[in-house]
C-alpha cells in the first residue's frame, strides 16, 4: 500500500486528542505496519539521521491535532488544513470518539473538504467497548450516548445519539444493505454505517474497492477493521524490542470519567500501590510521591469533574511532577490515562511523538517517546477497560518480555 504521490505515509490517522491518536493508530502495529503518534502536525516532517540522511515517515502516522480541546472555528481550520496537507495518503482516517464527543459533525465535514475524498463513510461503532450503532442510534453498554456518564462530560457533554440528527444529509446504511455501499461511495456525500460487531465492521471496509475514495471516519473499531484489511505479512514490519521490566512505575491519572476512577480503586486495593492527589503546589505534591515506599506510585487529580480551565490547570500541574520525577531518575516507565493529560505530560518532558510499540488491550497503545526521557509509556482514554485494566498494565511493564518477543 503505497501513498499517492509515492513519497508520503501510506496511512494518515487525523484525531482530536493524543488517545484517539493512539487507538487509532495501535490496530495498525498490531497488522504489521510501522507506526508512529505525532503530537502535532508540525513533527510530521522526516527526521535527519546520524550521517546527515534523511529517514522517511514510518508507513502509519497519526496526529494529534488537540482539536477536542479548540473551540469549534479553531478545531475546523486546523482539521480541513491537515487533511490537505494529508490528501495523498493512500488511507485517510479521521478518528472521532466513539461516545460522540468533541466537535464531530463540524470536524468530519471540515476534513471531507480537505481531503477532496469522494465520499464520506461514518461509523463510530467500538464493540471491544460495548459501543455500537444500531440503525444510527450510538450506545455504550445498551443506553444510548446522550443517557450515559458521558452526557455528563464537563467539556464536551454528549447531547444527541442519532447520527441522522447530527448527520441529517447522510444516507444510513445498515449491515444487513452493506453490498449498496459502493454505490453509495460512487455517488459520492456523507454514509453512515450502524455496525454491532467487529465482523459488521470487516463487511463494510471488505466491500469497499478503493480505499482512497473515502474518507474514513471512526473509532478504534472502524481502524481495527481497516488494519486487518491493510494487514502486512508477517515480519513487513520493523521489530521493536519490547522494554525492560520497569522498576518503578508511574500511573498517571487525569481523567475524572468513573470507569477510570473505578481502575484506579482496583489498583489501590494492593498493598504494592501507593499514591498522591495533585494540588495547586507540584513541588509539595513531587515531594510527597518522593517520601513514599511502595513499588508503583501513582499521581492522580480529584475525584470530582472540573471545569475545562481548573482541568486544564491540573493536567499542568500533573505535568510538572511527573518531569520532576522522570528527571530524578525516581520512575521508568508511565501509564497515562486522558487525553489532555497524556498530551500536556509529553509536552512538558519535550517529547514530539511516539514510535508504537504494541496495542496490550483495546483502546491502549504502548511505545516509546521521541525525545527524553525514553521511558516506555502506555496511554489510556478515560472511559475504556474494565476496572482490573490499570491492574493488568501495571503487571505488564513490569514483567520481563517472553525470550524473542517483539512487536
Amino acid at each position: 500500500m503505497t501513498s499517492r504521490n509515492g513519497t508520503g505515509p501510506d496511512i494518515v490517522i487525523l484525531a482530536d486528542d493524543l488517545t484517539s491518536a493512539g487507538d487509532g493508530a495501535a490496530p495498525f502495529r498490531r497488522t504489521g505496519h510501522e507506526a508512529r503518534i505525532l503530537l502535532s502536525a508540525g513533527a510530521a516532517a522526516p527526521r535527519p539521521a546520524p550521517g546527515g540522511r534523511t529517514v522517511p515517515a514510518p508507513g502509519v502516522r497519526a496526529i494529534d491535532l488537540g482539536s477536542r480541546l479548540l473551540d469549534e472555528e479553531a478545531a475546523v481550520a486546523c482539521t480541513e488544513r491537515a487533511a490537505r496537507l494529508s490528501a495523498d495518503a493512500a488511507l485517510l482516517l479521521k478518528t472521532v470518539d466513539s461516545t460522540l464527543r468533541g466537535h464531530l459533525a463540524a470536524e468530519v465535514r471540515a476534513a471531507w473538504a480537505g481531503s477532496g475524498r469522494r465520499a464520506v463513510v461514518i461509523a463510530p461503532a467500538f464493540p471491544a467497548e460495548g459501543r455500537v450503532t444500531v440503525d444510527s442510534v450510538q450506545y455504550v453498554r445498551g443506553v444510548p450516548v446522550h443517557e450515559s456518564d458521558f452526557a455528563r462530560d464537563p467539556v464536551h457533554p454528549v447531547r444527541c445519539s442519532d447520527l441522522a440528527e447530527v448527520f441529517p444529509e447522510a444516507v444510513a446504511v445498515g449491515p444487513d444493505r452493506v453490498t449498496e455501499l459502493p454505490a453509495r461511495v460512487g455517488d459520492g456525500g456523507l454514509i453512515v454505517c450502524s455496525a454491532a460487531s467487529d465482523a459488521d465492521l470487516d463487511r463494510l471496509v471488505a466491500v469497499v474497492p478503493h480505499l482512497d475514495d473515502v474518507l474514513w471516519v471512526g473509532s478504534p473499531g472502524l481502524a481495527a477493521a481497516l488494519a486487518r484489511r491493510c494487514a502486512r505479512l508477517p515480519g513487513a514490519g520493523a521489530a521493536v524490542p519490547v522494554p525492560a521490566p520497569a522498576r518503578r512505575p508511574l500511573v498517571v491519572v487525569g481523567s475524572a470519567n468513573p470507569a477510570t476512577r473505578r481502575q484506579l480503586a482496583a489498583l489501590h486495593d494492593r498493598a504494592d500501590v501507593q499514591g498522591v492527589t495533585v494540588g495547586d503546589d507540584p513541588d509539595a505534591t513531587a515531594q510527597a510521591l518522593r517520601d513514599l515506599t511502595a513499588p508503583v506510585l501513582t499521581l492522580r487529580t480529584p475525584d470530582e469533574r472540573r471545569t475545562p480551565r481548573s482541568a486544564r490547570a491540573l493536567a499542568r500541574s500533573l505535568a510538572a511532577v511527573v518531569r520532576a520525577l522522570t528527571g530524578e531518575g525516581l520512575v521508568d516507565a508511565l501509564v497515562v490515562t486522558g487525553g489532555e493529560t497524556s498530551a500536556t505530560v509529553l509536552r512538558s518532558l519535550d517529547v514530539t511523538g511516539v514510535d508504537l510499540l504494541d496495542e496490550p488491550e483495546p483502546g491502549v497503545a504502548r511505545g516509546t517517546p521521541l525525545g527524553h526521557p525514553r521511558v516506555p509509556i502506555l496511554i489510556k482514554a478515560g472511559g475504556f477497560g474494565d476496572d482490573g485494566l490499570l491492574l493488568r498494565l501495571c503487571d505488564l511493564v513490569r514483567q520481563p518480555p517472553a525470550r524473542g518477543d517483539h512487536a
